[in-house]
Protein backbone atom coordinates (compact mmCIF):
# COMPACT_ATOMS: atom_id res chain seq x y z
CA UNK A 1 0.00 0.00 0.00
CA UNK A 2 1.16 3.59 -1.17
CA UNK A 3 0.26 6.13 1.18
CA UNK A 4 -0.28 9.76 -0.80
CA UNK A 5 -0.50 13.19 1.08
CA UNK A 6 -1.63 16.58 -0.70
CA UNK A 7 -0.83 19.62 0.78
CA UNK A 8 -1.46 23.82 0.10
CA UNK A 9 -3.82 24.32 -2.76
CA UNK A 10 -3.42 20.58 -4.06
CA UNK A 11 -5.37 19.64 -0.66
CA UNK A 12 -7.75 22.18 -1.70
CA UNK A 13 -8.34 21.51 -5.06
CA UNK A 14 -8.70 17.99 -4.32
CA UNK A 15 -10.58 18.09 -1.73
CA UNK A 16 -8.60 15.30 0.49
CA UNK A 17 -5.48 15.48 2.26
CA UNK A 18 -4.83 12.03 1.04
CA UNK A 19 -5.61 8.49 0.23
CA UNK A 20 -4.07 5.13 -0.45
CA UNK A 21 -3.14 2.88 -3.54
CA UNK A 22 -2.39 -0.49 -3.70
CA UNK A 23 1.01 -0.96 -4.88
CA UNK A 24 2.33 -2.98 -7.91
CA UNK A 25 4.84 -2.87 -10.12
CA UNK A 26 3.24 -0.01 -12.88
CA UNK A 27 3.56 1.84 -9.49
CA UNK A 28 7.47 2.25 -9.66
CA UNK A 29 8.40 6.12 -8.91
CA UNK A 30 6.85 9.00 -8.21
CA UNK A 31 5.80 10.04 -11.57
CA UNK A 32 3.45 6.98 -12.08
CA UNK A 33 1.43 7.99 -9.29
CA UNK A 34 0.96 10.88 -10.41
CA UNK A 35 0.27 9.75 -13.73
CA UNK A 36 -2.25 7.57 -12.29
CA UNK A 37 -4.11 10.30 -10.38
CA UNK A 38 -4.01 13.15 -13.21
CA UNK A 39 -5.58 10.31 -15.49
CA UNK A 40 -9.22 10.57 -13.42
CA UNK A 41 -9.40 14.24 -14.92
CA UNK A 42 -11.38 17.04 -13.58
CA UNK A 43 -9.95 18.55 -10.58
CA UNK A 44 -6.60 16.36 -10.51
CA UNK A 45 -5.39 17.75 -13.44
CA UNK A 46 -4.47 20.27 -10.69
CA UNK A 47 -1.01 17.65 -10.17
CA UNK A 48 -0.08 18.11 -13.83
CA UNK A 49 1.63 21.50 -12.42
CA UNK A 50 5.37 22.14 -13.35
CA UNK A 51 5.81 23.49 -10.24
CA UNK A 52 4.98 20.16 -8.61
CA UNK A 53 7.29 18.94 -5.89
CA UNK A 54 7.33 15.64 -3.83
CA UNK A 55 8.43 13.82 -1.13
CA UNK A 56 8.84 10.06 -0.39
CA UNK A 57 8.98 9.08 3.14
CA UNK A 58 9.12 12.45 4.28
CA UNK A 59 12.61 13.40 1.94
CA UNK A 60 12.16 15.49 -0.85
CA UNK A 61 12.73 14.06 -4.36
CA UNK A 62 12.17 14.10 -7.97
CA UNK A 63 9.40 12.67 -9.84
CA UNK A 64 12.13 9.84 -10.72
CA UNK A 65 12.31 8.42 -7.53
CA UNK A 66 11.46 4.69 -6.84
CA UNK A 67 9.12 3.65 -4.73
CA UNK A 68 8.01 1.03 -2.79
CA UNK A 69 5.21 -0.90 -0.95
CA UNK A 70 4.88 0.78 2.28
CA UNK A 71 6.37 4.03 0.80
CA UNK A 72 4.59 7.84 1.73
CA UNK A 73 4.27 10.44 -1.27
CA UNK A 74 3.47 14.18 -0.66
CA UNK A 75 2.63 16.67 -3.16
CA UNK A 76 2.51 20.13 -2.64
CA UNK A 77 3.58 23.26 -4.48
CA UNK A 78 6.85 25.41 -4.79
CA UNK A 79 6.64 27.72 -1.90
CA UNK A 80 8.46 31.33 -2.31
CA UNK A 81 8.53 33.66 0.18
CA UNK A 82 10.86 36.64 0.45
Amino acid sequence: MIRIQFFARYREALGTDGESLEWSADLSRVEDIRQRLSSRGGVWLVLGDTGLMCARNDELCGLDEPIADGDQVAFFPTVTGG
